[in-house]
């Protein structure tokens, strides 16, 4: 224990030390500069934390292992375990440097974190649960790469606060150190008490207004050094239920990423293009100050991580009820974050609008398909005609081959607007449809591809198999108005 305070005291001491001189000393050539959108700060700070936290981290151990007191020979024995745990993270720690420096796409990004968790892995940092035995080894592989990726690019996502990446980053590293320290795990105490000290110290330049922030070399160190110590927290579990307590001490940087993940999703965006959609940012539009946002987060990290230590002390017997009040408090909170996309989709789902949508679809799939298979323009027309009125149009207008049809029902309206599906040479489908009648846009819209693909289609077949003697043109008219109809009388002329 006394090992473990020792590592805690310098890593605390080194980190208030280190930081402000990295951050006079190269932080201006890493200068995070304000925007006037996403990022609140009105001057340029230096995003140099995570070399501060780095450095910090590593003289640590390089102090600790030159003290000759009796316990040094624990540090010697976890040499191995030390070495291998820089090694990979270093990786990590380096593309997030030169992101910071010269900037990386989130492609360039995945690659690096991608590439370091597969060290780590083969290094013998495993998400390893004994259900998995048997199964083909690159499925623990792709267990513990996306699990580490995930962790990492979480808090990555998370830094958009003073002091909230950190901040979140020290309450998850305390409750891995105290899930240690109650199973006897010396190896993993060792590793999580520096990092806990570095961000303590770190906090006190970082929290709000900040003086210098993590960058992606700290954002993205945190969270993958995170996901390894879960990884080992977890290790020879029975089942996965065994991983719901480091799932829980991370719950809320991962929720922010699924959050963030669906969001784009549904809206059709890229899934690593930058927004204020955050958790952060929707806490902000509550009236949340920064300050009360930040601790706000802290004080919920501080309940998943009460939660996630009793799922450990427990052994997991409670796991699936722990899960449930988990999953419900989450839908409640975001309920409460009133998430535009959600709220969309919710009602699509249990409005019936969703249903309606691929009602709709399939049904301009069948309509399509009869056009392509129309023999002539007659029935081309009779085709037409038949989909204006399924899909509520209140009349039709086909120009095509010199020929001219009209049809409008007897409940034609005198306000109507028009939509002109534009066919090659200069033909035409013209819809009518009631100002009163409710219409989708996206529907609308499939449907005026599915006329223009199908008649185009149509009369390119008419076309080849035209077999009326040259010069004959033959023009129909066919009208069908409101007050005609209604009188039970059709007019027709041919010219």
């Amino acid at each position: 224990m006394f090992l473990i305070l020792t590592l805690g005291a310098l890593s605390v001491v080194l980190a208030l030390i280190l930081t402000p001189i990295v951050r006079d000393g190269v932080g201006r050539f890493f200068l995070d500069h304000p925007d006037g959108g996403r990022k609140s700060h009105k001057t340029p700070v230096p995003r140099v934390g995570g070399i501060a936290i780095a450095l910090a981290y590593v003289a640590t151990f390089g102090i600790a292992f030159t003290l000759q007191f009796s316990y040094a020979y624990v540090l010697h024995k976890a040499l191995p375990s030390i070495l291998a745990l820089t090694l990979v993270g270093s990786v990590v720690f380096l593309t997030g440097v030169v992101d910071d420096l010269v900037g990386l796409t989130a492609w360039q990004k995945l690659i690096g974190l991608v590439g370091a968790s597969l060290l780590a892995y083969f290094a013998g940092i495993h998400v390893d649960i004994q259900m998995l035995h048997g199964l083909p080894p690159w499925l623990g592989c792709a267990i513990t790469v996306i699990w580490l990726v995930g962790c990492a690019n979480a808090f990555n996502l998370i830094d958009g606060m003073d002091g909230l990446a950190a901040g979140v980053g020290l309450v998850a590293t305390v409750t891995i150190l105290i899930a240690a320290l109650t199973q006897g795990n010396l190896p993993l105490a060792l590793a999580t008490m520096p990092l806990a000290g570095c961000l303590l110290g770190f906090l006190r330049y970082n929290f709000h207004r900040a003086s210098v922030f993590l960058g992606d070399s700290g954002s993205l160190l945190i969270g993958f050094l995170l996901g390894c110590y879960g990884a080992l927290w977890s290790e020879k579990s029975v089942t996965l239920v065994a991983l719901t307590a480091p799932l829980l001490a991370l719950s809320v940087p991962l929720l922010d990423v699924l959050l963030s993940i669906s969001r784009r999703f549904l809206r059709n965006r890229p899934i690593f293009q930058a927004d204020r959609g955050h958790i952060h940012h929707k806490l902000l539009e509550r009236g949340l100050s920064p300050r009360n946002a930040v601790l706000t987060i802290y004080g919920v990290c501080g309940l998943m991580a009460l939660l996630s230590l009793a799922a450990s002390a427990l052994h997991n017997q409670f796991s699936g009820l722990i899960v449930i009040v988990f999953c419900g408090a989450a839908c409640v909170g975001i309920r409460h974050l009133e998430y535009a996309e959600f709220v969309t989709a919710g009602r699509m789902f249990l409005g019936g609008k969703f249903r309606l949508i691929i009602d709709s679809e399939t049904r301009l799939m069948d309509f399509e398909k009869g056009l392509e298979h129309a023999g002539d323009v007659q029935e081309c027309w009779a085709k037409v005609l038949a989909g204006s009125r399924e899909f509520k149009f209140q009349g039709v207008r086909l120009n095509v081959d010199g020929q001219v049809f009209e049809n409008f029902g007897s409940q034609a309206s005198n306000r109507l607007w028009e939509l002109r599906v534009p066919l090659p040479d200069g033909q035409y489908v013209d819809f009518y449809r009631d100002f009163e009648t409710e219409t989708a846009p996206l529907i609308l819209s499939a449907f005026v591809g599915a006329v223009e693909r199908g008649v185009t289609g149509c009369l390119a077949r008419c076309i080849q198999a035209q077999a009326t003697p040259e010069g004959e043109v033959v023009r129909m008219r066919l009208y069908y108005t409101a007050r005609a109809a209604a009188a039970g009388s059709v007019k027709s002329g041919v010219s």
